[in-house]
Protein backbone atom coordinates (compact mmCIF):
# COMPACT_ATOMS: atom_id res chain seq x y z
CA UNK A 1 0.00 0.00 0.00
CA UNK A 2 1.98 3.80 -0.96
CA UNK A 3 2.06 6.36 1.64
CA UNK A 4 -0.84 8.28 -0.34
CA UNK A 5 -3.39 6.18 0.82
CA UNK A 6 -2.65 6.01 4.41
CA UNK A 7 -5.19 7.81 6.39
CA UNK A 8 -4.01 10.93 8.60
CA UNK A 9 -3.06 10.22 12.44
CA UNK A 10 -5.02 11.57 15.12
CA UNK A 11 -2.52 13.91 16.29
CA UNK A 12 -2.12 15.36 12.85
CA UNK A 13 -6.27 15.63 12.49
CA UNK A 14 -6.61 17.18 15.97
CA UNK A 15 -4.06 20.00 14.81
CA UNK A 16 -5.62 21.25 11.39
CA UNK A 17 -7.27 24.52 12.36
CA UNK A 18 -10.98 24.57 11.17
CA UNK A 19 -11.58 27.41 8.81
CA UNK A 20 -13.70 30.30 10.49
CA UNK A 21 -17.01 31.47 8.57
CA UNK A 22 -16.85 35.00 8.21
CA UNK A 23 -19.07 36.84 10.06
CA UNK A 24 -21.78 39.63 8.77
CA UNK A 25 -20.91 43.11 9.46
CA UNK A 26 -23.74 44.67 11.29
CA UNK A 27 -26.25 46.22 9.00
CA UNK A 28 -25.21 44.04 5.84
CA UNK A 29 -27.59 42.08 4.23
CA UNK A 30 -26.90 38.74 3.55
CA UNK A 31 -28.59 36.29 0.95
CA UNK A 32 -32.53 36.70 0.47
CA UNK A 33 -32.71 40.01 1.95
CA UNK A 34 -32.08 39.00 5.69
CA UNK A 35 -29.53 41.32 7.71
CA UNK A 36 -26.95 40.54 10.01
CA UNK A 37 -28.71 41.10 12.94
CA UNK A 38 -30.93 38.14 12.27
CA UNK A 39 -34.21 40.21 11.66
CA UNK A 40 -35.29 39.81 8.21
CA UNK A 41 -36.05 42.59 5.62
CA UNK A 42 -39.89 43.64 5.33
CA UNK A 43 -39.88 41.80 1.95
CA UNK A 44 -39.05 38.84 2.94
CA UNK A 45 -41.31 39.13 5.56
CA UNK A 46 -43.92 39.61 3.05
CA UNK A 47 -43.31 36.69 1.20
CA UNK A 48 -42.89 34.29 4.06
CA UNK A 49 -46.10 35.55 5.14
CA UNK A 50 -47.96 36.25 1.68
CA UNK A 51 -50.34 32.89 2.21
CA UNK A 52 -51.21 34.12 5.80
CA UNK A 53 -51.65 37.92 4.35
CA UNK A 54 -54.18 36.28 1.96
CA UNK A 55 -55.97 34.44 4.71
CA UNK A 56 -56.44 37.93 6.37
CA UNK A 57 -57.70 40.16 3.23
CA UNK A 58 -60.77 39.35 3.48
CA UNK A 59 -61.42 40.26 6.89
CA UNK A 60 -59.83 43.66 6.28
CA UNK A 61 -61.42 44.69 3.52
CA UNK A 62 -64.77 44.22 5.90
CA UNK A 63 -63.59 45.97 8.50
CA UNK A 64 -62.70 49.26 6.32
CA UNK A 65 -65.69 48.82 4.48
CA UNK A 66 -68.06 48.60 7.56
CA UNK A 67 -65.61 50.55 10.08
CA UNK A 68 -63.08 52.99 8.61
CA UNK A 69 -65.11 53.97 5.30
CA UNK A 70 -68.02 55.32 7.20
CA UNK A 71 -65.62 57.43 9.31
CA UNK A 72 -66.01 59.99 6.59
CA UNK A 73 -69.35 60.46 6.77
CA UNK A 74 -68.69 62.08 9.71
CA UNK A 75 -68.27 65.60 7.92
CA UNK A 76 -72.12 66.05 7.78
CA UNK A 77 -71.29 67.24 11.42
CA UNK A 78 -69.97 70.24 10.16
CA UNK A 79 -72.77 70.83 6.99
CA UNK A 80 -76.47 71.49 7.54
CA UNK A 81 -76.96 68.38 5.44
CA UNK A 82 -80.00 67.37 3.22
CA UNK A 83 -80.25 63.96 2.19
CA UNK A 84 -83.04 64.83 -0.16
CA UNK A 85 -80.52 66.77 -2.09
CA UNK A 86 -79.98 64.10 -4.68
CA UNK A 87 -80.65 60.20 -4.94
CA UNK A 88 -77.04 59.67 -4.00
CA UNK A 89 -75.75 60.05 -0.56
CA UNK A 90 -72.13 61.38 -1.94
CA UNK A 91 -73.96 63.91 -4.13
CA UNK A 92 -76.04 65.51 -1.51
CA UNK A 93 -72.99 65.37 0.42
CA UNK A 94 -71.17 66.98 -1.81
CA UNK A 95 -73.71 69.74 -2.49
CA UNK A 96 -74.88 70.57 1.46
CA UNK A 97 -73.54 74.01 2.55
CA UNK A 98 -70.58 73.91 5.49
CA UNK A 99 -71.94 75.72 8.55
CA UNK A 100 -68.65 74.91 10.44
CA UNK A 101 -68.97 74.59 14.29
CA UNK A 102 -72.15 75.78 14.27
CA UNK A 103 -73.84 72.24 15.24
CA UNK A 104 -71.30 71.64 17.77
CA UNK A 105 -72.48 74.98 19.48
CA UNK A 106 -76.16 73.93 19.28
CA UNK A 107 -75.32 70.41 21.26
CA UNK A 108 -73.42 72.43 24.45
CA UNK A 109 -76.07 74.59 24.79
CA UNK A 110 -79.07 72.03 24.39
CA UNK A 111 -79.99 71.15 28.04
CA UNK A 112 -81.44 67.34 26.75
CA UNK A 113 -77.84 66.50 25.51
CA UNK A 114 -76.19 67.22 29.20
CA UNK A 115 -79.11 65.50 30.38
CA UNK A 116 -78.32 62.28 28.22
CA UNK A 117 -74.04 62.67 29.44
CA UNK A 118 -75.49 62.51 32.53
CA UNK A 119 -77.57 59.61 32.17
CA UNK A 120 -75.14 58.09 30.60
CA UNK A 121 -72.23 58.41 33.24
CA UNK A 122 -74.40 57.28 36.13
CA UNK A 123 -75.16 54.22 34.26
CA UNK A 124 -71.52 53.38 32.98
CA UNK A 125 -70.29 54.13 37.09
CA UNK A 126 -72.95 51.84 39.04
CA UNK A 127 -72.29 49.09 35.59
CA UNK A 128 -68.65 49.37 36.61
CA UNK A 129 -69.17 48.71 40.43
CA UNK A 130 -71.89 46.38 40.02
CA UNK A 131 -71.52 44.48 36.72
CA UNK A 132 -67.88 44.22 36.08
CA UNK A 133 -66.44 42.39 39.24
CA UNK A 134 -69.41 39.38 38.67
CA UNK A 135 -68.18 37.95 36.21
CA UNK A 136 -64.83 37.64 38.29
CA UNK A 137 -66.40 36.19 40.85
CA UNK A 138 -68.91 34.00 38.93
CA UNK A 139 -65.04 32.39 37.57
CA UNK A 140 -63.39 31.80 40.95
CA UNK A 141 -66.79 30.54 42.04
CA UNK A 142 -66.92 27.71 38.92
CA UNK A 143 -63.09 27.19 39.32
CA UNK A 144 -63.63 26.42 42.66
CA UNK A 145 -66.05 23.47 42.05
CA UNK A 146 -64.22 20.17 42.13
CA UNK A 147 -66.94 17.78 40.06
CA UNK A 148 -66.63 18.37 36.39
CA UNK A 149 -70.35 17.31 35.55
CA UNK A 150 -71.71 20.28 38.11
CA UNK A 151 -69.47 23.11 36.72
CA UNK A 152 -70.40 22.40 33.35
CA UNK A 153 -74.43 22.83 34.29
CA UNK A 154 -73.22 25.88 36.44
CA UNK A 155 -71.47 27.08 33.09
CA UNK A 156 -74.31 26.20 31.04
CA UNK A 157 -77.25 27.72 33.30
CA UNK A 158 -74.79 30.83 33.52
CA UNK A 159 -74.57 30.86 29.52
CA UNK A 160 -77.98 30.74 28.37
CA UNK A 161 -79.30 34.52 29.24
CA UNK A 162 -76.51 35.64 26.67
CA UNK A 163 -78.47 34.32 23.66
CA UNK A 164 -81.92 35.40 24.64
CA UNK A 165 -82.66 39.09 22.60
CA UNK A 166 -83.55 42.23 24.73
CA UNK A 167 -86.86 41.83 23.86
CA UNK A 168 -87.40 38.45 25.58
CA UNK A 169 -84.98 39.65 28.70
CA UNK A 170 -87.16 42.89 29.59
CA UNK A 171 -90.31 40.55 29.15
CA UNK A 172 -89.03 38.42 32.03
CA UNK A 173 -88.05 41.59 33.95
CA UNK A 174 -92.01 42.93 33.62
CA UNK A 175 -93.28 39.44 34.32
CA UNK A 176 -91.61 39.39 37.16
CA UNK A 177 -91.33 43.37 38.36
CA UNK A 178 -94.06 45.41 36.52
CA UNK A 179 -97.25 46.67 37.80
CA UNK A 180 -98.79 43.40 37.30
CA UNK A 181 -95.40 41.29 37.69
CA UNK A 182 -95.48 38.58 40.21
CA UNK A 183 -93.60 40.72 42.67
CA UNK A 184 -96.63 42.97 43.04
CA UNK A 185 -99.21 40.16 43.30
CA UNK A 186 -97.18 39.15 46.44
CA UNK A 187 -97.66 42.54 47.90
CA UNK A 188 -101.03 42.87 47.23
CA UNK A 189 -101.61 39.52 48.92
CA UNK A 190 -99.89 40.67 51.93
CA UNK A 191 -101.70 43.49 52.65
CA UNK A 192 -99.29 46.29 50.53
CA UNK A 193 -99.68 48.26 47.85
CA UNK A 194 -98.38 46.92 44.49
CA UNK A 195 -95.10 48.13 43.25
CA UNK A 196 -94.25 48.86 38.88
CA UNK A 197 -90.39 48.90 38.98
CA UNK A 198 -90.13 49.11 35.42
CA UNK A 199 -91.99 52.36 35.50
CA UNK A 200 -90.38 53.88 38.18
CA UNK A 201 -87.35 56.71 36.68
CA UNK A 202 -85.92 56.14 40.42
CA UNK A 203 -85.03 52.72 40.26
CA UNK A 204 -84.55 52.85 36.38
CA UNK A 205 -80.35 52.70 36.56
CA UNK A 206 -80.63 49.70 39.25
CA UNK A 207 -82.87 48.23 36.71
CA UNK A 208 -80.45 48.50 33.44
CA UNK A 209 -78.03 47.10 35.71
CA UNK A 210 -79.64 44.19 36.90
CA UNK A 211 -81.10 43.16 33.56
CA UNK A 212 -77.19 43.79 32.09
CA UNK A 213 -76.15 41.11 34.90
CA UNK A 214 -79.08 38.26 34.58
CA UNK A 215 -78.13 38.26 30.78
CA UNK A 216 -74.46 39.15 30.29
CA UNK A 217 -72.60 38.00 32.97
CA UNK A 218 -72.52 34.12 32.44
CA UNK A 219 -70.88 35.02 29.04
CA UNK A 220 -68.38 37.27 30.35
CA UNK A 221 -66.68 34.60 32.98
CA UNK A 222 -65.64 32.61 30.00
CA UNK A 223 -62.47 34.85 29.55
CA UNK A 224 -61.81 34.95 33.31
CA UNK A 225 -62.11 31.01 33.09
CA UNK A 226 -59.19 30.82 30.36
CA UNK A 227 -57.13 32.87 31.79
CA UNK A 228 -57.72 30.85 34.81
CA UNK A 229 -57.29 27.42 32.90
CA UNK A 230 -53.40 28.69 32.07
CA UNK A 231 -52.50 28.76 35.64
CA UNK A 232 -50.12 25.74 36.71
CA UNK A 233 -51.66 23.78 39.54
CA UNK A 234 -47.89 23.32 40.75
CA UNK A 235 -48.51 27.17 41.92
CA UNK A 236 -51.93 25.85 44.35
CA UNK A 237 -49.82 22.77 45.39
CA UNK A 238 -46.82 24.79 46.56
CA UNK A 239 -48.71 27.30 48.58
CA UNK A 240 -50.93 24.29 50.07
CA UNK A 241 -47.44 22.77 51.21
CA UNK A 242 -46.64 26.83 52.69
CA UNK A 243 -49.63 26.53 54.71
CA UNK A 244 -51.65 28.68 52.44
CA UNK A 245 -55.70 28.36 52.74
CA UNK A 246 -58.14 28.61 50.48
CA UNK A 247 -58.80 32.36 50.60
CA UNK A 248 -54.36 33.45 50.64
CA UNK A 249 -54.12 30.38 47.38
CA UNK A 250 -57.02 32.62 45.61
CA UNK A 251 -55.37 36.09 46.91
CA UNK A 252 -52.12 35.38 46.17
CA UNK A 253 -52.45 32.69 43.11
CA UNK A 254 -55.28 33.57 41.41
CA UNK A 255 -55.94 37.33 41.42
CA UNK A 256 -52.35 37.86 40.05
CA UNK A 257 -53.43 35.01 37.24
CA UNK A 258 -56.00 37.59 36.39
CA UNK A 259 -54.95 40.56 36.53
CA UNK A 260 -53.38 41.24 33.60
CA UNK A 261 -57.11 40.53 32.38
CA UNK A 262 -58.80 42.33 34.67
CA UNK A 263 -56.74 45.23 33.39
CA UNK A 264 -57.58 45.06 29.54
CA UNK A 265 -60.90 44.63 30.10
CA UNK A 266 -61.08 47.48 32.38
CA UNK A 267 -59.37 49.89 29.77
CA UNK A 268 -61.43 48.46 26.90
CA UNK A 269 -64.45 48.90 29.25
CA UNK A 270 -63.84 52.51 29.95
CA UNK A 271 -63.68 53.45 26.40
CA UNK A 272 -66.62 52.21 26.43
CA UNK A 273 -68.55 53.98 29.04
CA UNK A 274 -70.68 56.60 26.55
CA UNK A 275 -71.84 53.24 25.03
CA UNK A 276 -74.42 51.57 27.80
CA UNK A 277 -76.60 49.39 25.86
CA UNK A 278 -78.73 50.99 22.72
CA UNK A 279 -81.22 48.65 22.24
CA UNK A 280 -81.57 47.59 26.33
CA UNK A 281 -82.43 51.00 26.81
CA UNK A 282 -84.73 52.71 23.85
CA UNK A 283 -86.81 49.43 24.30
CA UNK A 284 -87.59 50.98 28.00
CA UNK A 285 -87.10 54.46 27.36
CA UNK A 286 -91.12 55.45 26.61
CA UNK A 287 -91.97 53.74 30.22
CA UNK A 288 -89.68 55.85 31.97
CA UNK A 289 -88.97 59.01 29.96
CA UNK A 290 -86.97 60.87 28.65
CA UNK A 291 -85.41 62.75 31.77
CA UNK A 292 -84.14 59.00 33.31
CA UNK A 293 -83.84 56.94 30.21
CA UNK A 294 -82.45 59.06 27.31
CA UNK A 295 -78.57 58.30 27.01
CA UNK A 296 -76.05 59.55 24.41
CA UNK A 297 -76.79 56.72 21.97
CA UNK A 298 -80.84 57.04 21.98
CA UNK A 299 -80.28 61.22 21.92
CA UNK A 300 -78.47 60.44 18.42
CA UNK A 301 -81.05 58.14 17.24
CA UNK A 302 -83.40 60.24 18.37
CA UNK A 303 -82.41 63.27 16.59
CA UNK A 304 -81.46 61.76 13.67
CA UNK A 305 -83.51 59.13 12.66
CA UNK A 306 -86.76 60.32 14.69
CA UNK A 307 -86.15 64.03 13.83
CA UNK A 308 -84.12 63.63 10.78
CA UNK A 309 -81.67 66.02 12.33
CA UNK A 310 -78.51 64.43 10.39
CA UNK A 311 -76.16 67.05 11.57
CA UNK A 312 -76.73 67.40 14.87
CA UNK A 313 -77.15 64.11 15.79
CA UNK A 314 -73.83 63.16 13.39
CA UNK A 315 -72.15 66.11 15.68
CA UNK A 316 -73.34 64.59 18.69
CA UNK A 317 -71.76 61.02 17.79
CA UNK A 318 -68.60 62.84 16.98
CA UNK A 319 -68.20 64.18 20.59
CA UNK A 320 -68.77 60.62 21.99
CA UNK A 321 -66.19 59.16 19.74
CA UNK A 322 -63.54 61.66 20.23
CA UNK A 323 -64.37 61.41 23.96
CA UNK A 324 -64.36 57.67 23.69
CA UNK A 325 -60.83 57.72 22.40
CA UNK A 326 -59.45 59.75 25.10
CA UNK A 327 -61.06 57.62 27.59
CA UNK A 328 -59.29 55.00 26.43
CA UNK A 329 -56.09 56.24 25.80
CA UNK A 330 -56.07 57.63 29.27
CA UNK A 331 -57.38 54.03 31.04
CA UNK A 332 -54.52 52.49 28.98
CA UNK A 333 -52.38 55.22 30.72
CA UNK A 334 -53.09 54.29 34.29
CA UNK A 335 -52.36 50.51 33.13
CA UNK A 336 -49.30 51.30 32.32
CA UNK A 337 -48.65 52.64 35.34
CA UNK A 338 -49.59 49.72 37.25
CA UNK A 339 -47.19 47.66 35.52
CA UNK A 340 -49.47 46.02 32.70
CA UNK A 341 -49.12 46.18 29.00
CA UNK A 342 -53.06 47.34 28.71
CA UNK A 343 -54.52 47.26 24.88
CA UNK A 344 -51.06 47.96 23.90
CA UNK A 345 -47.48 48.27 25.08
CA UNK A 346 -45.59 51.30 25.24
Amino acid sequence: MSHSTVPRSRAEAKTKTPARTPVASVGATGPGGERGSGKPSLRLRFRRDRVLLLMTLPALVLVLLFNYVPILGNVVAFQEYDPYISDNGVVSILNSPFVGLENFQRIFEDSAFWNAVQNTLVLFFLQLVLFFPIPILLALLINSVVRPRVRAVAQAVLYLPHFFSWVLVIAVFQQLFGGAGVLSQLLRQNGYDGINIMTNPDTFPLLITAESVWKDAGWGIIVFLAALASVSPDLYEAAAMDGAGRWRRMWHVTLPALRPVIALLLVLRVGDALTVGFEQILLQRDAVGPGAGEVLDTFVWWNGVRNQDFSYAAAAGLVKGVVSLGLVLAANKVAHLMGEQGVYKK
